[in-house]
Formats: structure tokens, sequence, C-alpha cells
């Protein structure tokens, strides 16, 4: 089994990629809708930058390991927490997390805003493109594309990343 690329990022480079998403939106969000944990520190970040007026939360679990190995990557997601939908109706909402390596929770994520009649937007810090589930379906918006397993500061004191990471 290859060993995986880690690259470990400083807040200075957390900074630098902010600043390389800002430009790229078109257009003004109503709303953000954080994805939880991994979103939060970026999310938070870019809710200050664009003075977006409603921030929100989104935390989407999978099925554990075992589950996983009996039904693939392919299982459908737990919603532990999601806005209401009078919340998304008609809005442009900017959803945001931190990598999309699988694709697999910002797409959950994304699906049922649309479902709830919102206009969703995706943004990450990182794109995986060898990872994702979704062929050529990419972020609306993200800074960097990766091959490797990104460790943001916020994560550096606990342990490096040694979680795993499926979104």
């Amino acid at each position: 089994m290859p060993q995986i690329r880690r690259e470990a990022l400083t807040w200075e480079d957390v900074d630098k990629l902010i600043e390389i998403l800002l430009p790229q939106f078109q257009g003004e969000f109503e709303t953000m809708v954080i994805i939880t944990r991994g979103g939060i520190i970026p999310g938070g970040l870019l809710a200050e930058a664009t003075c977006i007026p409603n921030v929100l939360t989104a935390a989407v679990d999978f099925p554990a390991e075992a589950e996983q190995q009996r039904t693939g990557l392919f299982a459908w997601p737990r919603f532990i927490e999601f806005p209401n939908d009078d919340l998304l109706r008609g809005k442009r909402c900017l959803v945001v997390d931190d990598v999309w390596g699988s694709g697999r929770t910002i797409t959950a994520v994304k699906n049922r805003i649309a479902a709830a009649g919102g206009l969703p937007f995706t943004c990450v810090l990182h794109f995986n493109p060898y990872r994702t589930l979704f062929g050529n379906v990419r972020p609306d918006y993200y800074a960097a594309t990766t091959d490797a397993f990104i460790v943001y500061p916020w994560e550096i004191d606990r342990g490096g990343g040694d979680k795993v990471r499926l979104g």
C-alpha cells in the first residue's frame, strides 16, 4: 500500500488560501452553511471576510467503518444537524468545508439544500481530484488542488490528522 503524502499547513498558509478564494465568489450569498467539524474555521474566516448575514451549520455522519465495508462508500448519510428548509428556500447558500476528498459530505449537504429550495454553491480550501467519487464534478470554489492528506494548523495539536477523513 503506497504511503499517503501529508502536508502540514501554517495559519499563514490558510490566510493565503482564503485570499485565493475571495475573488472567485460571484454574486452575493445570503446564507452560509458550514459543515462541521472541518468547515468551522474556514467558514468562520470566510463569514468574517464576506459579511454573509446568516451563518448556519450542518453535521453529517456516514456509517461506521464496519458498515462501510458492507455497503461501500455509497452509503446514505445521516444528518445529525441541519438548518430548517425555510432558512434555505430561495437563498443563495455558500456551503463551506475544509477539503473535498471523496466529496460525499459536501455533496450530501448541497443536495439537501437544493431539495429545500436553496441555491447551493460549494467551497473548500482543498480539492483532491484523485479521490472524488463524483467524476468531473468539482467544488464551485476551491483554493488549491492536492493529492496529499492536509493537516490544518487547528489539527496539529490533536495528533496531526490521525483521524480518518472520508469527506
